[in-house]
């Protein structure tokens, strides 16, 4: 029998529209659903693909235990009670960090998962929680915390009024105009804007697909965007063309921002990202004088080891300039949830590592910090480790050191679809279930969204009879532990007693799920433009429902603030930016004389997609991008063999010659080079590329949001023979 289920992606934030053709519980097509108000033509091959990851024929279908080299299947009992017995032994004799967990980005993405992966962690009492955000996005949640009050206050943009869009660190082309905000067709919207008389500047090292269709390209210096934003800051304020209502009115610290900007020298930051001043005061003129405008920063901006002053200066200009809750700018959307609250009410204790002595970033420490803490002996040294849905030996710095590590603990669980390259040591493989096998109300995200926006995701087909959500797993890990969840005494008892009263009437839906969460969540929701949402409202739209026109004016009332007033000049930063302008700019060494960049391919998808054939038609692999004058000097032709080094590591791939990123830059993607094992079977590893990240020092970092300097190593191209 043929069926249609609508229903969304769930591999962004981009949540686009599908219709899901299935026959007898497989999928046999993936398309855009049409009939979605909000987000379809955001529709990309990742969502057409998905089945082939419910299909993957090294998927995990049922708990696997190590067994000497090898191994062998078990029972989610047999699983669930060994986790528990070894978790408590070492809890018991080390204390609670002697457990910890990592998640990565498919974990972002199920609305139950991270919840209750929380509520286990705050049932252990564990500080040592590890996340994705380090690699690519702490800047926004650490610029968004300082200025805003709150870490999930991440204005979105007005695409369809701006009249002037300066993307810095973007390439919407590619990757669509989604990153912790959701723009459905945003770039297909900008380019309209930009026919009917808007300007595109676009300012990156490499000449982007984006580049290629913008009015201006600047080609700055690689992690120099924060002295290019700074000197427009300089000159717009030195000029007086600031909007000072909003100055006044709406920020503080304006007598802060100015002393800063009267301690750079406008020649000296022109110097520092190589862009002329000419261009920086013509283009900061422009940006001021343009009847709407804004600022958008991205993942280029985030990892470098100046990307917080980079990503805050960015904010500083909209800001500044009039552009924070007024059409054509960026705004704040409130979502039918209030979650800014909710996450006030869950901030988490505030803890140093161990072994750095840093703080905490968005309810986690930095993923370079995870070898250390393993390896470090002494009272809190991490012993087991759950990893959630991640790949973090390929998605962050120095993997090779982050492999030995994960080596030497004595219990490693992963819960994920396949055995990927970070889970070479597991002691125990738990399989998960796919967005296309679960249903999701991702009720938290609502005000990342462009408009006010709701839609329930079904589930298209039943899950592998042995794979389970990862939110019940959390849940019967703490039960078997006799630990709290959420730390919450009472609840664990609840749930029991409401699987026995599921078992004695014969009705699962009594037993405790999430549903009950999204429920309550719909209970508690706000109205939006004069509509309180109801539960009968999300069932009968399968299509998903815009509750209304976009609004201003929420901008200012959402600010989590003393005084509901933006933190225009955060002491932290302003340091920070001093420290900068005092640093020489760093100067690739003579043995490294190349700074390693990236870039966006929209058929890959961090580190766990790209295994995947029907993403990769031309090829599996990633080359590494040389400028042909850069190229000549060293004897390497198109195609040609090479080996990248640092000082700390190397990788050999393919060159290819092009003309898109600037003389001394070379360009690899990340993602790649991460292995899929065969518990099942034993049968030989398959990998595709390299892991580029590997030529990354973990020590590398920005300091205020402990972001990986990804996008600043230096490094060496040579051919091999």
């Amino acid at each position: 029998m043929v069926r249609t289920v609508h229903t969304f992606c769930r591999y962004c934030l981009a949540a686009c529209g599908v219709t899901v053709t299935v026959e007898d519980n497989r999928v046999r097509k993936i398309a855009a659903d049409k009939d979605n108000p909000h987000s379809w033509h955001d529709f990309c091959a990742k969502g057409r693909t998905a089945a082939e990851v419910v299909e993957h024929p090294r998927r995990i279908l049922t708990p696997m235990r190590r067994v000497g080299d090898r191994y062998e299947p078990a029972g989610w009992d047999e699983a669930i009670r060994d986790i528990a017995e070894r978790m408590n032994a070492l809890i018991d004799a080390d204390g609670p960090d002697a457990v910890g967990a990592y998640y990565g980005n498919p974990a972002g993405y199920s609305a139950s998962n991270l919840v209750f992966m929380n509520g286990w962690l705050d049932a252990v009492g564990t500080h040592n929680r590890y996340a994705v955000g380090s690699v690519d996005q702490n800047v926004v949640h650490v610029v968004a915390e300082a200025m805003y009050g709150s870490s999930l206050m991440v204005p979105v943009s007005d695409v369809d009024s701006c009249e002037f869009f300066l993307l810095v660190g973007a390439n919407p082309a590619v990757s669509a105009w989604n990153w912790l905000e959701s723009v459905p067709g945003g770039w297909r919207r900008a380019l309209e804007r930009q026919r009917r008389g808007a300007r595109i500047v676009v300012v990156d090292p490499v000449r982007t697909e984006s580049a290629d269709r913008a009015d201006v390209h600047v080609a700055v210096r690689p992690g120099q965007d924060w002295a290019l934003l700074l000197a427009m800051v300089k000159v717009i304020l030195d000029a007086g063309m600031e909007h000072r209502g909003d100055c006044a009115g709406l920020a503080d610290g304006m007598p802060a921002l100015r002393a800063l900007v009267d301690a750079a020298d406008l020649d000296d930051l022109a110097g520092r990202c190589e862009v002329s001043r000419t261009q920086i005061v013509s283009l900061a003129e422009d940006f001021a004088g343009a009847a709407t405008a804004m600022v958008i920063t991205r993942t280029g901006v985030s990892l470098q080891a100046g990307g917080t002053v980079a990503e805050w200066l960015g904010h500083v200009l909209n800001v500044i300039t009039g552009r924070m809750d007024r059409p054509g700018g960026r705004r704040f959307e409130p979502g039918y949830i209030d979650t800014l609250r909710l996450a006030g009410l869950a901030e988490p204790t505030p803890h140093r590592s161990r072994v750095a002595g840093r703080d905490l970033v968005a309810g986690a420490h930095a993923l370079a910090e995870l070898p250390a803490e393993i390896s470090t002996p002494g009272p809190g040294q991490l012993r087991a480790l759950l990893i959630n849905c991640g790949n973090p030996v390929i998605s962050g710095p120095d993997g090779a050191a982050l492999d030995a590590a994960l080596q030497k603990l004595d219990l490693l669980v992963v819960i994920d679809l396949v055995q990927r390259e970070s889970h070479r040591h597991a002691h125990w493989l738990l399989p998960a279930v796919h967005w296309l096998e679960r249903d999701d109300l991702p009720a938290l995200t609502g005000s990342m969204h462009d408009e006010p926006f709701v839609q329930y995701g079904r589930r298209a087909v039943e899950p592998p009879p042995q794979a389970r959500q990862e939110w019940l797993i959390f849940v019967d890990l703490a039960l078997a532990m006799r630990r709290p969840l959420f730390g919450a005494r009472g609840l664990n008892g609840f749930i029991r007693a409401s699987r026995r009263l599921a078992g004695l009437t014969g009705r699962p839906g009594v037993a405790f799920t999430p549903r009950w969460l999204d429920r309550l969540l719909l209970l508690s929701a706000r109205k939006v433009n004069g509509r309180r949402l109801r539960w009968r409202d999300v069932r009968d739209n399968p299509h998903g429902l815009v509750l209304g026109p976009r609004s201003f004016g929420h901008f200012r009332a959402a600010l989590r603030t003393p005084g509901k007033r933006v933190r225009v000049a955060p002491p932290e930063f302003v340091a920070r930016a001093r420290e900068l302008l005092a640093d020489a700019v760093p100067v690739p060494p003579g043995d490294y004389p190349f700074v390693l960049g990236n870039r966006r391919n929209r058929h890959a998808m961090n580190s766990w997609l790209n295994e995947l054939p029907g993403l990769h038609p031309a090829g599996k692999h990633n080359a590494v991008f040389v400028h042909p004058v850069d190229a000549a000097a060293l004897g390497i032709t198109d195609g040609d063999r090479v080996r990248v080094s640092s000082p700390t590591g190397s990788v050999e791939t393919t060159a290819a010659l092009s003309d898109r990123p600037r003389r001394g830059l070379v360009v690899l993607e990340h993602g790649w080079g991460s292995r899929i094992f065969d518990p099942r079977s034993g049968g030989a590893p398959i990998s595709f590329g390299v892991n580029r990240n590997l030529l990354v020092d973990g020590a590398a970092l920005d300091p205020l949001s402990q972001t990986s300097a990804l996008g600043g190593a230096h490094v060496r191209v040579e051919r091999l023979d």
